[in-house]
């Protein structure tokens, strides 16, 4: 965990610094990989397995910004700081960038455009957060 960036983040106030509230995260967590569960499923909707991944990665990337002592009110950040929590490579990021843009213009014009592709891309990438997260929580 890079503590350092999330200090300098937090001085621009682009984090904001809160203990760790242990229930919380377990319940992060669990929402998180539930949705990730349900996201799997092929019976569903390919725009309702992305909305699933989509949120489970947000749920699951949040525990471990709040594990390190931060909130965000910005998705986006609490994805960026994947980086700094989880050791995150930035060609990973990257996939959960691409579904935040998705989902923004699904959100807020209306516009659904998404793949097979994205939505598997965007679940294994979820899959090694979830994995990173507890194990990081004590959760494995």
């Amino acid at each position: 965990m890079n503590q350092e960036q999330l200090e300098n983040l937090a001085k621009v106030r682009k984090l904001h610094p809160e203990a760790p509230d242990p229930a919380e995260i377990q319940g992060l967590i669990r929402s998180g990989s539930t949705r990730l569960r349900d996201a799997g499923l092929e019976s569903l909707s390919l725009e309702s397995r992305f909305d699933l991944a989509y949120n489970a990665a947000h749920a699951l990337s949040l525990a471990a910004l709040r594990q390190a002592g931060y909130r965000s009110d910005s998705r986006y950040l609490v994805f960026q700081c994947l980086q700094h929590t989880i050791d995150m490579p930035s060609a990973k990021w990257r996939v959960l960038d691409h579904a935040h843009r998705k989902r923004n213009l699904a959100e807020y014009e209306g516009v659904v455009d998404v793949d097979q592709a994205l939505v598997q891309s965007l679940i294994s990438v979820t899959e090694e957060i979830e994995a990173l997260v507890k194990a990081l929580t004590g959760n494995a």
